[in-house]
């Protein structure tokens, strides 16, 4: 009975192939090709976004324009580097010979897959070392200007323990505040007790009543002005310093929504990308037999 026979009777398991399925070369090629493109995509698509907006108002793309931009870019993107890594790496993959249609089809699926999967772990890793060194720059300078704080406090002879700094704080104004708005104090000194006690009612939802109108006696104290306009002042005082909160807390929404959108638009892409990967690299082994 030949090996054939006895293949086909069950004695003889087929002979396992000494040669891996994954043609490595031909990923990790594919996989830097799409790396490549995938920068040179995304520093093309920076700068047309940065073309696309300006400082000056209602001039410009806007926010839900350029968000969309983004996304439609991102697929782009992930289009472009996925099918042309997934491609080279389908047509530069090694042939298996004796292998059914459905097995190369399969195996070409999955080196595109995989090519896309090393393309983007490697670009992950660029973003991350480059976020990491725009860190490290906003960390230095940070300490550099509290070190520059730090030393001016000393020159002025103020305290820069947390004790210390902590005399500057709300509740320490309201602890050593007079029954009535001293007009002794200096302007800048005035200034910086007001701006302390708007901050603490805005950041509370509003500004106390007591502190209205111990705000309406230092306003009066220093400018000279009738008790009614002083509180006029203070009204209009706070309610721009609310309009402010509220424009600053919207604008704070609108970036959180659109870096939401720009996340799962980035997660679409990346799909798409996916997709697109396993196609080319179908395409390429294909084209690749036929003419091996």
């Amino acid at each position: 009975m030949d090996t054939l026979t006895q293949q086909r009777a069950g004695i003889l398991a087929p002979p396992e192939s000494s040669v891996s399925a994954v043609t490595w070369p031909a990923i990790f090629g594919g996989a830097f090709v799409a790396a490549a493109t995938t920068v040179v995509l995304v520093a093309l698509g920076s700068g047309f976004g940065l073309a696309s907006v300006s400082p000056w108002r209602d001039s410009g793309a806007s926010a839900s324009t350029i968000t969309w931009m983004t996304a439609a870019w991102l697929i782009v993107v992930q289009w472009l580097a996925a099918g042309l890594g997934g491609y080279l790496a389908g047509r530069l993959r090694t042939k298996w010979a004796n292998t059914h249609t459905h097995e190369v089809f399969f195996r070409d699926t999955a080196h595109g897959f995989i090519t896309w999967a090393v393309a983007t772990i490697l670009v992950a890793g660029f973003l991350a070392s480059a976020l990491t060194s725009a860190i490290s720059g906003g960390v230095h300078a940070a300490a550099t200007v509290a070190s520059g704080a730090a030393q001016g406090a000393a020159t002025q002879g103020v305290a820069s323990s947390p004790a210390g700094s902590a005399l500057a704080t709300y509740d320490m104004d309201l602890l050593f505040r007079s029954s009535q708005a001293s007009s002794g104090a200096t302007t800048a000194d005035a200034r910086a007790e007001a701006a302390r006690i708007l901050a603490n009612g805005i950041s509370s939802g509003d500004v106390p009543t007591t502190d209205r109108a111990y705000l309406a006696e230092l306003v009066a104290a220093r400018t000279g002005t009738p008790a009614e306009d002083a509180q006029k002042r203070v009204g209009a005082a706070i309610a721009q310093a609310k309009a402010a909160d509220l424009k600053a807390r919207q604008a704070a929404d609108a970036a959180r929504k659109a870096a939401a959108e720009t996340s799962i638009f980035t997660a679409l892409s990346m799909l798409v990308g996916a997709f697109i990967a396993c196609i080319a690299a179908a395409l390429g082994g294909q084209r690749r037999d036929l003419h091996a």
